[in-house]
């Protein structure tokens, strides 16, 4: 069975890590600086036109000169005198006139760059508005699909605005959601049911087998020696079957009765019920228990804290180790529990909180479980608001750290003893 969330993600941190960790290369920045491309691209084009226009229409036509006629010295000598002095104060006129026009073109450029660079700057601003808000239903979408996990599957996007590609896309993601949650309520439904209908065929089996062995005058040796099998064989088979019962239970939410519950002491009762495989294993238990009630179902939370440290007595070296430890950090209750073992692949180990992954040919033996333990952990510590993590130790072992929420003062009442 697969699982739409890892239940072994980490946890929420603060604003200001979550903001280092964001991608630096966002769509955002990207069609904040498309738009300012653009608008530069269109300003540089209109700023040319503009100085081409301007150029031409401040030129100062040439006019064209008559064709030459017989000259006269001595009748033209007075006009000459004149028009050397009249040809004298165009010649300064157009000089001064072309000086002003080029002057008048450069302050055209420069206040125009200057224009130019203050609307860049502007258009950078209103294009990060623009694009944030572009991309805020993108946004609305991510941070609410992220929220949505197995246990909520229910909830939907429902994104309002128009019609348009965005809206298109939400609908799509709601009309997946819901195929999710008709898949997954149709797989707890059918694990449950099987769970619960084999139960009679293995009951008629022991009763068979109880039959057979108390005929009237004994049975051969051989027929007691497969009536031991079988009943081990039915034995795991009843275990398995509960295990899928417990799954179901808790992947479906249905904690019934919550009470508040000693998790210190459930602890202590759970290494006391394993002493004889610890010492058969020769392995040190090391225990830091401070004393914390968790609001809960007590039979799930007991199977939870029997399955995790069951697996680290299981899955443990000869002369090994087990560190337990459970406090408080801030409003939450964190148990981790540590052991020692061979070296593990940590993305190998991040698939164990899925239903019948186990790591190595060596785990799979019935006598090593049938691979539910970590996976009815993480659906019960998910059922009561918590997560599981699993981590690989670089000296070898498993760590699995389970945080869930510490009980409130109007949950908590006097826990018996």
């Amino acid at each position: 069975m697969s699982q739409l969330a890892n239940t072994s993600s980490i946890p929420e941190r603060g604003w200001l890590r979550a903001r280092f960790d964001r991608p630096r290369t966002t769509v955002r920045w990207r069609l904040t600086l498309l738009y300012c491309a653009l608008f530069l691209a269109s300003g540089v084009t209109l700023l040319a036109i503009t100085y081409a226009l301007v150029a031409h229409a401040t030129l100062v036509p040439v006019k064209r000169q008559p064709q030459p006629q017989p000259f006269n010295f001595v009748k033209a000598a007075p006009r000459i005198r004149a028009a050397l002095r009249s040809t004298g104060g165009q010649i300064v006129i157009k000089r001064v006139t072309e000086t002003q026009r080029i002057s008048d073109l450069h302050q055209l450029v420069v206040e125009s760059g200057i224009a130019l660079g203050i609307m860049a700057l502007l258009s950078a601003f209103l294009g990060w508005v623009i694009a944030g808000r572009v991309l805020a239903p993108l946004r609305t979408i991510t941070a609410t699909t992220q929220e949505i996990s197995e246990s909520n599957l229910h909830e939907r996007l429902q994104l309002g605005g128009p019609p348009d590609e965005l809206r298109q896309l939400a609908d799509t993601i709601d009309q997946l959601l819901a195929r999710l949650e008709a898949a997954f309520d149709a797989q707890r439904l059918f694990v449950a049911n099987a769970s619960h209908e084999l139960r009679t065929p293995l009951a008629l089996m022991r009763t068979t087998l109880d039959v057979a062995v108390a005929k009237p005058g004994g049975v051969p040796p051989r027929m007691k020696t497969l009536d031991a099998k079988l009943r081990i064989d039915l034995d795991h088979a009843d275990r398995l079957l509960e295990s899928f019962l417990v799954l179901a239970r808790a992947q479906h939410g249905e904690l019934g009765e919550e009470s508040p519950v000693a998790l210190d002491q459930m602890i202590s009762t759970a290494l006391a019920a394993r002493t004889d495989p610890i010492s058969a294993k020769q392995i040190e238990v090391h225990t830091t228990l401070s004393p914390v009630v968790i609001a809960g179902s007590e039979t799930l939370l007991a199977r939870m804290i029997e399955n995790v440290i069951e697996n680290a007595v299981r899955h443990n070296q000869q002369h090994g180790r087990i560190d337990i430890s459970c406090e408080l950090d801030g409003g939450q209750t964190r148990l981790v529990i540590k052991n020692t073992g061979p070296a593990l692949d940590e993305h190998a180990v991040a698939q164990l909180a899925q239903p019948f992954r186990r790591l190595a040919p060596q785990r799979t033996g019935s006598e090593n479980g049938h691979g539910l333990g970590l996976s009815i952990v993480a659906a019960i510590a998910a059922a009561h608001g918590g997560n599981l993590r699993l981590h690989a130790l670089s000296q070898g072992g498993l760590q699995v750290a389970i945080t869930l929420p510490h009980a409130t003062a109007a949950q908590t009442a006097p826990v018996p003893a």
